[in-house]
């Protein structure tokens, strides 16, 4: 039986790693809320920040953290023709045609990546990245607050751009109604394009911290995307306060219960959580039921 001492820390690292899943799972809620196209190449995107942030390390000696001012924006702006020119022309005739566009991008970039990097697992170094943070008789690593703070700042400002601006507005309305809010002035394809844009820098940032605080290769985007799956199911398709709750309840059981059966078994126990919030909430924590 974990003392309570080991539970308080399981909870606090689970909060950490809660926060790393939520940003992890912001790009797959906001493209799938807006567009209802679901990424694949979502999680090469994460692996694609965390590759780029390793050369820049490498090449020019930043901090990690810091290069998240570059690589966000690069990465932006390489998905935004992607969705502007690749994934809206086809969008209208139906699921499949994006679906296979964005397999394929995976596919791409994950070959690139081996290619340009080698399969070598590789991480990204800082004095913060090693050390630990102590409350009391309880210690967790420094990373694990970083992420936390990093996932609740990122996904607020985020529910304040789409709740509080202009660009928000016209978001939800292409998201509810396409064809009226083209007919109110709003470039639909454009602001789809924008979002996938915002969405691919999110997972960048995402790729950076997972970067910080575990390891990395050419082949692990698809363990992220599966995490980013059961992050946005269990919060909710495209609602980010649930996107955001859903990550840290989610790292937390996930570390309560490697705390009590081992962490061989974490990724197995959040599943069983996930199937059985589904089985009761099918729409997900804060999700709201098709047609309400």
């Amino acid at each position: 039986m974990p003392s309570s001492n080991e539970l308080i820390t399981a909870i606090l690292s689970g909060l950490g790693i809660g926060g790393l899943f939520a940003v992890a799972a912001l790009g797959l809620s906001l493209v799938f809320g807006v567009m209802r196209l679901i990424n694949l190449a979502h999680g090469e995107l994460i692996v694609l920040g965390a590759y780029l942030a390793f050369s820049l390390t490498q090449w020019i000696g930043i901090d990690p953290l810091v290069s998240i001012l570059i690589v966000a924006p690069v990465v932006a702006l390489l998905a935004y023709p992607v969705q502007r020119w690749g994934l809206t022309p086809v969008m209208s005739k139906g699921a499949e045609a994006p679906l296979l566009i964005t397999f394929g991008v995976s596919v791409v970039l994950q070959n690139l990546f081996i290619l340009v990097y080698t399969p070598d697992v590789r991480s990204l170094s800082a004095s913060y990245s090693q050390a630990n943070f102590s409350i009391g008789s309880v210690t967790i690593p420094v990373i694990y607050v970083i992420t936390l703070a990093a996932g609740i700042v990122l996904l607020y400002a985020t529910h304040l751009v789409v709740t509080r601006t202009g660009f928000g507005r016209q978001l939800r309305a292409g998201s509810e109604d396409p064809a009226a809010a083209g007919m109110m002035g709003v470039n639909v394809k454009s602001m789809y394009a924008w979002t996938f844009a915002i969405a691919a820098g999110s997972a960048a940032i995402a790729g950076i911290l997972v970067a910080l605080a575990f390891s990395f290769a050419p082949a692990a985007g698809t363990a992220y995307l599966i995490t980013g799956f059961a992050v946005v199911v269990l919060g909710g398709i495209g609602s980010i306060k649930g996107t955001l709750i859903g990550g840290l309840a989610l790292g937390v059981i996930e570390s309560i219960g490697a705390t009590f059966v081992g962490d061989g078994w974490r990724v197995f126990i959040g599943c069983v959580v996930v199937l059985l919030v589904l089985t009761i909430r099918p729409q997900g924590l804060f999700g709201t039921v098709e047609g309400n």
